[in-house]
């Protein structure tokens, strides 16, 4: 019975060591392709993606689950430039219905106006069409505003996400070069993510 025992004792430590050398394959080739990738990337920031950072990368992409994460992130981003981008259309056809709308009540007083008040009615109208000129200004900058709000709390999202998720690189910063640097780091996950699923399309 005892040599039963230890027999399954060896053969969990065989199973053990054959997932570690599986996982360490599945490291060195992820390493290997992210050393092959970083080198389309400019040249500055391809000095800033040391062999470490790298390493850790392809550590955190072992199962795949960061792949996952990386896809929602950017399923999210892309529905909310979209959604942002509908809504500023929205408003600029509204603006447009609106100046409209005001050209034509100018058109039509004008011509029921007696001739001596003309000069009058013109002068308000022009201060009316002034006003709604800079409500719209002010509209159009509070959308502006807006968009450019909510997209930097998309980028703080996916920065406390990836961090949270032990991807190197990533932490909540408002720093132009790391932000480029994240940039490149997802753009790497994402060709990474493309090339794995080819080769399992490939393979199945």
């Amino acid at each position: 019975m005892e040599r039963f025992g230890c027999g399954a004792g060896g053969y969990e430590a065989a199973a053990e060591q054959q997932q570690l050398s599986r996982q360490q394959e599945r490291h060195y080739r992820l390493l290997s392709e992210l050393q092959m990738l970083v080198k389309a990337l400019p040249s500055p920031c391809q000095q800033r993606l040391s062999y470490t950072t790298l390493s850790d990368l392809a550590l955190a992409l072992l199962d795949g689950t960061v792949f996952e994460i990386v896809q929602g992130l950017l399923e999210i981003q892309h529905l909310t430039e979209k959604n942002l981008y509908s809504q500023r259309l929205q408003l600029h056809s509204e603006h447009r219905g609106l100046k409209q709308e005001l050209f034509h009540r100018h058109k039509e007083a004008q011509q029921c106006c007696r001739p001596h008040n003309l000069p009058l009615l013109r002068a308000a109208q022009q201060r009316e069409m002034e006003a709604v000129e800079q409500r719209i200004r002010d509209e159009q900058r509070m959308m502006d505003e807006k968009i450019v709000l909510e997209l930097d709390q998309k980028v703080i999202d996916q920065q406390s996400t990836l961090e949270k998720a032990g991807v190197s690189g990533f932490y909540i910063t408002t720093n132009p070069q790391e932000l480029t640097l994240q940039m490149n780091l997802l753009e790497l996950i994402r060709k990474l993510q493309q090339k794995e699923s080819e080769s399992e399309r490939a393979f199945s």
